[in-house]
Parts: structure tokens; C-alpha cells; sequence
């Protein structure tokens, strides 16, 4: 199964380099733009996806910005003007559920709307948007000597999620659990609270990112069921179904925070911490193979699929979150196929 492909934009952004605040800027992909994106030879999309962030660069084509545009890579060395500051730059999926690559002087002070980013030494930083994510978001960098850029108002493409509507349930099929049940759910709550409580802010999500386990793709990211005239919570992941047993991976580089075996909802859960609000979870797990504290790099065998907690069959649950907001992992990993 095909699904949409969101233009990436990679683009130096044009900070008016001034001590003032100028009129916020607009930054979205121009057709022009668009099209050297997705017609190239080699579309920056596939080489920021398959080959992680240590892929080789490219570029938009001389002369259409600033300057020549480079592909995952964050390489200030490479990226910088002779003589010049280098312009801040960023990459991803400008759509809700899209995860956003960035990198700036390091130093710099960097928000988006009212939060302060992690920014690490080498001046990278990540944020999201949401599945609800309105049309626009600010971007505002601050550069160690106090330099204030001109605000950027990034333009977030609107996504159709699936949503579907039953009605005529019976009250006790949608919404109904035992008291044991109901303190084992209040008991996942707090464990995944504590998991979440110190963060780390190193960027593991430099790795690159892998799927966890490959095979046919059975749920994504944003349906919704409407029971009985009551939204229920959206799917905040993708699943895969394979058969029991088989090896769960870790798809980046990170610390395990959380790893259980009887959760309520999830069943076998595992949480990686990626770096600077970047965390996985993965569901369902038949086995569990490591501990909360590890640190585990791409491609590690974390545990098994199984179908444990609240599930229909075997397969994994794969979401990817950043801070409070609920990203799409489909969109960081190379396309997987149904067949």
C-alpha cells in the first residue's frame, strides 16, 4: 500500500541577520521548490529516510536560495557561507505528524511558538507537530551575542486521517473495566509518568531511525473511531503484524526508560528516549529483553511481537513522540510496502 508523500523541505533559512525583530517571514515550499524536491533524480525525501542522518548530501540546484541546500547531513562545516554565518536550516515533514530537523549557530536560543528547544553542541534541535496541529507555527532563533532573527512562520500541511463512526453499542462494550482493572491502568500511568520525568536531552536521534520489525502494515497513524457518538482516542501509532516471537528491534539509538511486561493497555511495552523529547514506544511484546536504564543502539534486538494487552493479534505498535505531542513514525522510516 502507497501512502502520501509529503514534500520535504530542506531550506537556509533567510534570517534577516539583524538586531532587531523584523516582520515575521513566511517559510513554505513554492512549487518551484516542491518540484525539485520530488522530481530529482534522487528524491531528498528517500536519501533523509533510507540512509538516516549520516547520508550523503545533494542539493535544490545552485542559485534558487541562499545557497546550496544539503540533505541530512548537518554539517556546519560543509554548510557554512565562506567568511559568513551560517544560516539556520531545517528538514522534514512540514504536515501534521511530521517530525522537523533543524540546525542553528550552537549557542543560539531557540522556540518554537512559547517553548524553548533542546539545541545540542553542534547547534541541532527536533521539534513536531501534532495530529491536530493548526496550519502555522512560529520559529524564533536568538544567537549567543544576542543576535534576534527575524520570526519564521512555518505552514503546516493539514493531513485526512481516517475516522469511523459506530453507533448503537451497548454501553458496557464502550467503556467498562473492573475495579482490579482500573488500578492496574492508574498503576501504568504512574510508571510511564516516572519514565518521562528526566528526559535526556544528548541527541541519539542523530542514528537515524529504522523500522523495528518489517512485515505487513495493519494500522497507522491518526484514525479514529467515533463510538456511540463519543470520539475515542486516535491511533497514535503504526502497527505491524508478524507472528509471535519474532525480533522487536530498537529503530534508534537511545535509553530505554521503561521496559514491562504487563501493562494493561499495551501489554510488553518498551520506551526508548531518543534525546531532546524524542521518545518510541513500542506495544504488545511477547518478550521483553531489556531494562530500564540501558542504552541500546538501531538495530538491537529489544525484545519479540506478541499480542498482549489490549490486542486483536500479533504485531507491533510503534509510536514516536516528541514532548506532549504525537508524531508519525511512518513518516522517519523508509517506505514498507503491504504486500
Amino acid at each position: 500500500m502507497s501512502r502520501t508523500r509529503y514534500a520535504v523541505l530542506m531550506v537556509a533559512l533567510a534570517f534577516p541577520l539583524t538586531p532587531d525583530i523584523a516582520n515575521a517571514d513566511t517559510l513554505a515550499a513554492t512549487p518551484e521548490d516542491e518540484a525539485k524536491v520530488n522530481n530529482t533524480a534522487t528524491s531528498m525525501k528517500d536519501l533523509m529516510r533510507e540512509a538516516g542522518l549520516s547520508s550523503s548530501t545533494d542539493s535544490l540546484g545552485e542559485g534558487t536560495l541562499m545557497m546550496d541546500m544539503k540533505v541530512a547531513q548537518l554539517d556546519t562545516s560543509e554548510i557554512r557561507p565562506d567568511g559568513g554565518i551560517t544560516p539556520p536550516t531545517l528538514a522534514g515533514d512540514f504536515a501534521q505528524g511530521g517530525l522537523i530537523i533543524g540546525e542553528t549557530m550552537p549557542g543560539s536560543t531557540v522556540m518554537l511558538d512559547d517553548m524553548t528547544l533542546d539545541v545540542d553542541a553542534e547547534g541541532r534541535f527536533i521539534f513536531g507537530f501534532d495530529r491536530d496541529h493548526p496550519e502555522t507555527a512560529v520559529l524564533r532563533i536568538t544567537y549567543p551575542d544576542g543576535t534576534i532573527l527575524a520570526p519564521q512562520t512555518l505552514n503546516v500541511e493539514p493531513r485526512d486521517f481516517k475516522i469511523e463512526r459506530i453507533d448503537g453499542l451497548p454501553d458496557n462494550k464502550v467503556n467498562q473495566f473492573t475495579p482490579e482493572e482500573e488500578q492496574k491502568i492508574v498503576r501504568g500511568i504512574e510508571l510511564k509518568k516516572a519514565a518521562r520525568e528526566n528526559m535526556q536531552k544528548q541527541a541519539d536521534w542523530t542514528s537515524g531511525f529504522e523500522w523495528p520489525v518489517r512485515g505487513r502494515i495493519s494500522g497507522v497513524f491518526g484514525s479514529q473511531r467515533i463510538l456511540n457518538g463519543v470520539p475515542r482516542r486516535f491511533h497514535s501509532g503504526v502497527d505491524v503484524a508478524v507472528p509471535t516471537g519474532t525480533d522487536l528491534r530498537a529503530p534508534a539509538d537511545g535509553i530505554v526508560t521503561l521496559a514491562e511486561d504487563d501493562m494493561y493497555f499495551e501489554g510488553g511495552l518498551v520506551f526508548i528516549d531518543h534525546g531532546q523529547g524524542l521518545e518510541s514506544a513500542l506495544l504488545h511484546m511477547s518478550r521483553v529483553d531489556v531494562q530500564a536504564g540501558q542504552r541500546v543502539q538501531k538495530g538491537d534486538v529489544i525484545g519479540a511481537v506478541g499480542a498482549t494487552g489490549r490486542a486483536t493479534g500479533p504485531h507491533v505498535h510503534w509510536s514516536l513522540k516528541w514532548r506532549d505531542r504525537l508524531l508519525d513514525a511512518q513518516l522517519v522510516v523508509p517506505e514498507m510496502s503491504n504486500d
